[in-house]
């Protein structure tokens, strides 16, 4: 009755909601250091750590559209 494919879920999962969460993750992480009051440098390097994850991923996704518009 309510037959969704299973790409259908995992495209909505990795595309839509993983990056609503990971801007979530970034609200969290400068939250936590305007209440722990680390200062720019704390902020920075915070950032800088936690945020190489997402621009890992969206380089995997700019490589995934490269490969398939390109190579196949």
């Amino acid at each position: 009755m309510f037959a969704i494919a299973a790409s259908t879920i995992t495209n909505w999962g990795l595309y839509v909601l993983l990056p609503i969460f990971i801007a979530f993750l970034f609200f969290i992480i400068w939250d936590v250091s305007k209440q722990s009051q680390s200062g720019r440098a704390g902020t920075f390097w915070t950032f800088l750590a936690l945020g190489a994850g997402f621009v890992g991923f969206l380089i995997k996704i700019i490589m995934e559209v490269a490969f398939n518009k390109w190579l196949i």
